[in-house]
């Protein structure tokens, strides 16, 4: 399904509070990093958990979207956001760009995952308070910076997990990674519904129980994530906040409600033609 970003009226997905995720966006990838120069050669070529990729295809997935985060960053803190995503299909155009990229060797492949983390630590060198407001692109459209690069950090912190998992490699458990991608990815979903088009409204509750955190999507035109200190009367998921992530991550059965607020989880699923 290809995506129409919002790049015109209010933001399709906001965050409250916005917070600064660059301290867990920039340990994930120095981490991933380190482990992927450990790696051999049957490593390297082992299949990860995304279909058809070997993990040297997942971190060639990661260097052109470290490239292309490190782009929205630089334009987002200059006034001028870019606007290079319509069109984009979440499901057919990252296996294309993998699939046109010249095969390299993996140390060169590494050095280049390195150079890109590099650019994003750069780009994001200096940003206050102020600066995690300014709008940057990301696929759901112009968002606030602080979102954008919560996208860059969920995007890398599951695929980490599609490479290390399959061969029973450990991966350290940040909470701060982890509440940021939950957060991110909880509201990700309903984003694309309303950058589609969908007027639906409802709300969701978000509870994950090892680390006493409840979050309350609200769905509309304008989906916001928030902490919540309670979610009576409101739909609501509840879990470990790993399995969370990667249920809403499409990496395990989808997060369960009943029949009529089904749509407001599994929007992400449908996205990626995984849902009903």
């Amino acid at each position: 399904m290809r995506l129409t970003p919002r790049y015109e009226g209010p933001p399709a997905l906001v965050f409250d509070p916005a917070g600064d995720p660059s301290v867990p966006l920039l340990r994930q990838r120095r981490r991933l990093a380190a482990t992927m120069a450990t790696f051999d050669a049957d490593q390297w070529a082992a299949p990860s958990r995304c279909t058809g990729w070997a993990n040297r295809d997942v971190i060639s997935h990661l260097v052109t979207t470290n490239s292309f985060w490190a782009a929205s960053i630089t334009a987002g803190r200059v006034g001028e956001p870019t606007r290079f995503l319509p069109g984009f299909d979440p499901v057919v155009t990252p296996a294309q760009l993998v699939e046109a990229t010249p095969f390299i060797g993996t140390t060169e492949l590494l050095a280049k995952f390195v150079a890109t983390n590099d650019a994003i630590e750069e780009a994001l060198d200096g940003v206050d308070a102020d600066g995690w407001e300014v709008m940057a692109e990301a696929p759901a459209g112009h968002l606030a910076l602080s979102a954008v690069a919560s996208h860059a950090l969920w995007d890398a912190w599951v695929h980490e997990r599609d490479i290390c998992l399959p061969l029973g490699l450990p991966v350290p458990e940040e909470a701060d990674e982890i509440t940021t991608s939950l957060r991110f990815v909880a509201g990700l979903g309903p984003a694309f519904l309303a950058i589609s088009g969908s007027t639906r409204i409802g709300a969701f509750g978000v509870r994950a129980t090892d680390l006493d955190r409840t979050l309350v999507v609200d769905v509309g035109p304008t989906v916001v994530v928030r902490d919540g200190a309670a979610t009576l009367g409101l739909p609501t998921v509840a879990g470990g906040a790993v399995a969370l992530t990667e249920a809403f991550s499409l990496r395990a059965d989808p997060p369960v409600l009943s029949e009529g607020d089904r749509w407001m989880v599994d929007a992400l699923g449908v996205m990626f033609d995984q849902g009903a």
